[in-house]
């Protein structure tokens, strides 16, 4: 399985850089895992494909303003910090550039001296670790929404005028550093009319890394080695899914996030139970599902680890055709573009791919 195989052609115009309003208006591409068969929807009528009895799996994580732009104490040359995992209290692994001004012992000022931070160490792919000082009474997370930017993908070239708009309207758990960008489409209102529908909503929380949208770099899918992710998942959760398949009703993800994060505790357990941990899991054709029956997903970055994954969940041959579909029909790519409906293949997923 060559990562060459997951290539396909985007014009850069169908990059989606702004989010459509409303949420829920964008575009839905719906996918038939056994079939291949294809059908354009919008986003709103999600409400007309689930049945009472079906469940919503969604994350909660929220997406740190992680982004600080600051000065080098001394000299005032410029410096970027983008906050990725908290290691213990107030020391956090970033990523740094210019790296070369962030040699271990440097020190650097945000917001005006609002938020001070020294690089302790350079630590594996580059990255060092920063220990963050801060006023006393003053909340690092609190100085963070006041001086930090969010960490939009390097595909999205336009200024984000609310910060919210990178938020899902249900996030909750800080701790992300780039959106679970399927859940963008849902509404408040949304969610209401599904759960009077009958629909079960369920809530599990990975903390997105910004490892998730980084191109596979080995020509052997098979060589790529997954960065790990922090999960839980609630008892009441695990409860509920449980119970929508002793029902033989449908458990549907929302996102790669969900899914990986439901799928990790069903291999590791052969169930779903409540849990926590990190989870370094990697989907791609070929992979048995435990789980889910659908996934809600947004289009992806070719050769990516998030193509492959929805490759195995639908099928290899069936995604490839309908990406191509969906740039025909220009649809929007990416974060802020529009998504897809995926039904799961339990068939040959590896159909098309040598």
């Amino acid at each position: 399985m060559k990562t060459s195989d997951f290539w396909f052609d985007l014009p850069q115009e169908l990059i989606a850089q702004t989010p459509i309003e409303p949420r829920d208006h964008s575009r839905m591409l719906c996918l038939d895992g056994d079939t291949g068969a294809l059908c354009h929807r919008h986003f709103y009528d999600l409400i007309d494909l689930l049945e009472p009895g079906d469940t919503l799996i969604l994350n909660d994580s929220r997406v740190l303003p992680a982004r600080l732009y600051g000065e080098k104490e001394g000299t005032g040359a410029h410096i970027e910090f983008l906050l990725l995992e908290q290691k213990e209290q107030d020391v956090w692994e970033i990523l740094v550039r210019p790296g070369k001004k962030a040699r271990p012992g440097a020190r650097f000022v945000f917001g005006g001296g609002l938020l001070a931070g020294e690089i302790l160490d350079t630590v594996e792919g580059g990255n060092r670790l920063v220990r963050f000082t801060y006023p006393q009474g003053e909340n690092f997370y609190a100085i963070l929404e006041r001086i930090g930017q969010m960490p939009l993908p390097p595909y999205i070239t336009r200024r984000l005028e609310d910060k919210e708009r990178y938020q899902t309207v249900y996030s909750k758990e800080l701790g992300s550093a780039a959106a679970p960008t399927a859940g963008l489409h849902f509404t408040q209102e949304m969610l209401a009319a599904l759960r009077e529908k009958g629909v079960r909503i369920g809530y599990v929380t990975l903390h997105v890394g910004l490892g998730t949208f980084r191109p596979v770099k080995v020509d052997n899918v098979l060589e790529h080695h997954m960065h790990s992710e922090h999960y839980h998942i609630p008892p009441e959760t695990a409860e509920l899914i449980a119970a929508t398949r002793a029902a033989g009703r449908r458990v549907i993800g929302v996102g790669t996030t969900a899914c990986r994060t439901v799928e990790s505790v069903a291999t590791k357990y052969g169930e779903v139970r409540a849990d926590e941990g990190y989870t370094d899991i990697f989907i791609y054709p070929g992979y048995q599902f435990k789980v889910l029956d659908g996934l809600i997903t947004n289009f992806h970055l070719p050769e990516s680890t998030l193509i492959m994954l929805v490759s195995a969940f639908a099928g290899y041959r069936h995604i490839m055709d309908a990406y191509r579909v969906a740039v025909e029909e220009r649809y929007r790519f990416f974060s802020f573009g529009d998504c897809m409906f995926l039904t799961r293949c339990h068939g040959d997923t590896l159909n098309g791919l040598e």
